[in-house]
Order: C-alpha cells, then sequence, then structure tokens
C-alpha cells in the first residue's frame, strides 16, 4: 500500500509541473494549454511507472530479463505527434514552435517525476518558464515575429476599432481581411490579422487589448 501511495504522490506532482507550464500557455491564449500540459505530464509518469514496476511479477521468472527503459522512451518519439499538431504553418508563417517545445519539455518532467526525481522535475519547470517568459524579455527585441490572431464580432465598427487601436500601439499590420458570416444570431464579422510589434512595444500586449474589448471574442492566435 505504501508504495501505491508513492506512485500517486509521482503523479501529482508531475501533474502539479505540467499544470504550471501550461497556465502559461494559457495565458498567452496557445492552443496547447494546462490541461494538455497536465495530461502530458500525468500520462508521461503514469508510464515511466509502469515502465519501471508494471512487470515485476514477470521478472520473478528464472531466465526473464526486461529493459525498464523501452516502454519510457516511446513518451519521447510520441509526444512528436502532439507536438505535430501544435504547429501551424499559414502564408509562410510557422507558429506554434515554442509550444511544441513547451510539451515535449512537459513530458520530459513528467517522466523524471515519474522516476522519483522531483528535484529535477521541479528545476526543469522553473528552468521551462524561465525559458518561456524570461528570455522573451530579455532577448525579445533581438527579433520581432509575426502573429496571426483570428477575432469576430458582431459589429464591424468594432473589427475597426480594434485594427485602428493595434497600429496606434505600435503594431505593424502585414495583412488585413475580413470575412462577413451570416449565423443564428446574425452577422458576424471574422477578421484575420498578421501582425508584428514595433521597436520596445510587449509582443504579447495585443492579447490584453483584445480581452478588454467586450465586442470582440478571440478565435485563434498563432
Amino acid at each position: 500500500m505504501e508504495m501505491e501511495w508513492d506512485f500517486i504522490i509521482r503523479l501529482c506532482v508531475a501533474g502539479l509541473c505540467g499544470t504550471v507550464i501550461g497556465l502559461d500557455r494559457e495565458y498567452r491564449v496557445k492552443d496547447a494549454g494546462f490541461r494538455t500540459h497536465f495530461l502530458v505530464a500525468l500520462g508521461s509518469a503514469l508510464i515511466m511507472i509502469v515502465s519501471q514496476y508494471g512487470f515485476a511479477d514477470i521478472l520473478m521468472h528464472t531466465g526473464v530479463g526486461l529493459d525498464p527503459s523501452r516502454i519510457a522512451a516511446q513518451v519521447v518519439s510520441g509526444i512528436g505527434f502532439i507536438g505535430a499538431g501544435t504547429i501551424i504553418i499559414h502564408r509562410q508563417l510557422v507558429r506554434g514552435l515554442t509550444t511544441a517545445a513547451s510539451l515535449w519539455a512537459t513530458a520530459g518532467i513528467g517522466l523524471a517525476a515519474g522516476a522519483h526525481m522531483y528535484v529535477v522535475a521541479a528545476a526543469a519547470t522553473v528552468l521551462t518558464l524561465f525559458a518561456l517568459e524570461v528570455l522573451t524579455l530579455v532577448f525579445g527585441g533581438l527579433g520581432r515575429r509575426r502573429t496571426m490572431v483570428v477575432f469576430s464580432a458582431t459589429k464591424r465598427a468594432a473589427v475597426d476599432e480594434m485594427f485602428n487601436e493595434l497600429q496606434s500601439r505600435e503594431y505593424a499590420v502585414i495583412s488585413y481581411e475580413v470575412e462577413a458570416q451570416r449565423s443564428a444570431d446574425g452577422i458576424v464579422y471574422r477578421a484575420t490579422l498578421v501582425i508584428r510589434a514595433k521597436g520596445n512595444t510587449d509582443e504579447d500586449r495585443y492579447v490584453d487589448l483584445l480581452r478588454e474589448n467586450p465586442d470582440i471574442t478571440i478565435e485563434r492566435i498563432v
């Protein structure tokens, strides 16, 4: 029974680490949020536990050998399918690489927690957050990335207002498209913008601008 509680603690630690990283991605309005990162870390820890202890009864037989790393190693390759799903290529813009990398790192953190390496898992979580937040603040000005933003509104004036707001806040609008679509509630205007921050402007400030507008609904940011 004591061992089972140890396994549960490992799963909880892995899930906590994954949630912390996922909350950062959720705050940045990324497709893979805290639920995805939680499940990746939890699943990785579970696979590590099964890989280490799931075949103990088989090893009791004479002449039977087992490599405990084989099952756990499949996490490294398997996480690639999830990571690939977060990478989007649109009009020569590649988005989602950082989120894919955070999922890959989260899988490694889950493996570490599942292997009872709590200090390593915690340190890796801190370093991952450091890379996602601090490095962006320190070196963000070295290269301004392009971001595609898709949002909708029931009023065309709200779309135009947001367009002018972004331009006034030192964002360069690379492309701008508005499509009117009919729905059960009336006409919905869906805007697709590709923007880039100028100078020392915070690259992610536009997220707050969109959220602060009650007439705007964020659909996707890539």
